[in-house]
């Protein structure tokens, strides 16, 4: 499996970084989380689950004892609904990677605060894959007196993946053989 990704134009800069008036950049990558929920997907379950919840319910209509036990089915809905919304906005987290040969950007759009920017040259930039960190296979990568995480919403095999990725891409653009990729 290799990281998800997006053949996009983002386009034409970065926040000023983009070095030089060049071209497009040898070397491109959109990484975002995976959603294996979709918004029919989510309305379909919070359909079926109000009918679950809402069923028991049937025995009480008409008595007072319905106003007693209606808000707990309904506050689970809606605590459900919530959270489900909550987990949308946190999926448009997108880390995106331009390299240059002789600039390297990150930038991550947070969904709740505001973007990231991190750039530093690629000859002195590395590439790390570490056991110990915060998720299996902690991707860094390290450059301008930062060292800044890479895909901690990937799986451990696609961080694996972009790790073997990124270190053909900073050997051949700072050797000087460069192959555009979009």
């Amino acid at each position: 499996m290799t990281p998800r990704r997006r053949a996009a134009d983002f386009g034409s800069h970065i926040r000023g970084l983009r070095p030089f008036g060049r071209g497009a950049p040898a070397y491109r990558i959109l990484l975002w989380p995976n959603r294996s929920l979709t918004r029919t997907g989510a309305t379909v379950f919070l359909g079926f689950a109000s009918v679950l919840l809402l069923v028991p319910l049937f025995p009480f209509l008409g008595t007072g004892a319905l106003w007693a036990l209606a808000p707990f089915p309904l506050g689970v809905l809606a605590l459900t609904a919530g959270l489900i919304e909550r987990n949308f906005m946190d999926g448009r987290l997108v880390e995106k990677l331009e390299v240059w040969p002789e600039l390297i950007v990150v930038e991550r759009t947070n969904p709740r605060s505001p973007s990231q920017v991190w750039s530093a040259r690629p000859c002195w930039t590395s590439v790390q894959l570490r056991d110990n960190g915060p998720v299996e296979n902690y991707l860094t990568l390290r450059g301008n007196g930062r060292e800044i995480e890479l895909g901690a919403f990937l799986s451990p095999h696609e961080r694996i993946t972009l790790f073997e990725e990124l270190q053909r891409v900073l050997a051949r653009v700072n050797t000087g053989n460069l192959v555009s990729r979009g």
